[in-house]
Formats: structure tokens, C-alpha cells, sequence
């Protein structure tokens, strides 16, 4: 199974606060903003070159992300891989007994998505995500 690490995404309670620390001070461009409507998140897609930061910001608060920061503050939400295929990855993890916590579906950029529990993936929510093709 090929797979490599995608992103980073932060929690934050401002994306302008962080902004002015990612792409003030460490040169961080912003490639896109999108919002995920069903979870409350808008999504801020930072590229410093060979890695990719996602800043998420709770847009009110019942958004997972205002729970998130309620409970744990602003740090590391989740770490996301990508997969070659989706489907099969998260089968195969499900048969094996490790906790998934949503079917595929599109993800923050658009590509299908799926989470591991952080109790299956130590102490980590994970992230897996369909490959480009």
C-alpha cells in the first residue's frame, strides 16, 4: 500500500491571527479557502513549499472545531494521508477493527475523505484521503 503525508490542519480561533504568523513571518502562500458546510469548518490551505498546513476555523459554535478548541485549544486537529484507494483502505481497516469515523466523502480540497479514530491510529485523528489521479 503506497501512501505519503498530505497535510497538517491546525485549529485555530482566527485564521487572520494565524495568518499574520504562516504567512506573515514564514512565508506561507494561500492557495484556497473553502468551507465545509455540514461540519461548520472554513478550511485555509497554506503552501510553504514541500509541506501543506490547513487552518480551520469553527464558523459558529456548534462546528466540530469549536468543540475542538473548546476541549483542547488551538494545536494539531489531524494529520492526512493519502491512499490509493479509498474505498478499499477503509474496508480493509474497518475488517481489521480499527475505528472509522465517517464513510468517504469529499474532504476540505474536494478529494473523498475518511477518519480514523486517534484511539486506533495512537492517540492521532487520521485522516485518509483518495490519491489524485
Amino acid at each position: 500500500m503506497e501512501s505519503r503525508l498530505d497535510h497538517v490542519a491546525i485549529a485555530v480561533r482566527s485564521v487572520a491571527s494565524a495568518l499574520a504568523f504562516y504567512r506573515d513571518q514564514l512565508g506561507f502562500q494561500v492557495t484556497q479557502h473553502r468551507t465545509i458546510a455540514e461540519d461548520g469548518v472554513g478550511v485555509t490551505m497554506l503552501d510553504g513549499g514541500s509541506v501543506r498546513i490547513d487552518l480551520l476555523e469553527a464558523l459558529g459554535p456548534e462546528s466540530v472545531i469549536a468543540r475542538f478548541l473548546d476541549k483542547r485549544g488551538e494545536g494539531v486537529h489531524h494529520v492526512a494521508m493519502t491512499v490509493q484507494d479509498l474505498s478499499e483502505t477503509v474496508e480493509r481497516l474497518r475488517a481489521a477493527g480499527v475505528k472509522i469515523l465517517n464513510d468517504p466523502r469529499p474532504g476540505g480540497d474536494g478529494r473523498l475523505s475518511a477518519f480514523v479514530h486517534p484511539a486506533s491510529a495512537g492517540g492521532v485523528l487520521l485522516e485518509l484521503l483518495q490519491q489524485e489521479t
